[in-house]
């Protein structure tokens, strides 16, 4: 058996990749934008924006005390991330999607926590609209978050329908 159809290897590769892909775009972003510019990339649709995040999805929390955000975010992160390894652990080998998907919300979680630890804040960047119409903005490590859901809400569909 070879070490690439490893499930230690398949989490290293795709968690990995996401936080390498997520902290390396957000150092690009940091170091050649100021804060809050933006740069239309498609009119009308999207655009690369510099914002920090000091909440969760859709700023939640966001106006609580800094002590109470790096408490609660970093707990709940650690907690998630260590309940996604067990479950990850616990995943049959031959679930590839099941694997693919917890390795990316691990990333996703990791690639946050990183940014929270290092300054209490996510830097998101990528912003989608129509008109007015804005989607809150985003980065790398949501996008994995937010893909690895809909693969495993996906993947319990597949296996409910081919227990039929």
């Amino acid at each position: 058996m070879t070490f690439y159809n490893q499930k230690p290897f398949l989490l290293m590769t795709v968690a990995g990749s996401v936080l390498i892909l997520d902290q390396t775009s957000k150092y690009l972003v940091q170091t050649t934008f100021y804060l809050y510019e933006s740069i239309i990339v498609i009119d009308r649709f999207f655009s690369l924006t510099y914002v920090h995040n000091k909440g969760a999805a859709f700023s939640l929390f966001a106006g609580q005390s800094e002590l109470f955000r790096a408490l609660f975010f970093g707990c709940i992160s650690t907690i998630a991330i260590i309940f996604l390894t067990v479950l990850f652990i616990q995943t049959p080998k031959k679930d590839k999607r099941g694997l693919v998907a917890i390795a990316l919300l691990i990333g996703g979680a990791l690639g946050n926590l990183a940014d929270r630890v290092r300054q209490g804040e996510v830097i998101d960047f990528l912003d989608f609209y129509v008109g007015n119409a804005h989607w809150p903005i985003f980065n790398i490590a949501d996008s994995a978050i937010t893909t690895g859901v809909v693969l495993t809400l996906l993947n319990l569909h597949w296996a409910k329908s081919a227990q039929r």
